[in-house]
């Protein structure tokens, strides 16, 4: 019988909250510059408030559902990854 040891699995555990603040900045200012400048030209006809109504609703999206959890993950590789 051999008697090897058990594979090493380390979670990494929820973010804290200041790893969560970089993640959520990490994504959140790329992705308003990207759509200011994109969109620039056509925001800049609106009121301050449409205008950040429109980011707003465009953003969330962006960063919740596609960036938000391509950065858990990279985290968890980043934290788990053996040396």
């Amino acid at each position: 019988m051999s008697t090897q040891p058990a594979p090493r699995t380390t979670s990494a555990g929820p973010p804290t909250k200041h790893q969560l603040a970089l993640m959520i900045w990490l994504a959140v200012f790329p992705t308003l510059t990207v759509l200011n400048i994109a969109l620039g030209d056509w925001l800049q006809t609106l009121a301050p408030v449409m205008r950040t109504f429109v980011l707003a609703t465009i953003a969330v999206p962006i960063v919740i559902y596609g960036l938000m959890p391509q950065l858990h993950r990279l985290r968890v590789y980043v934290l788990t990854r053996t040396r």
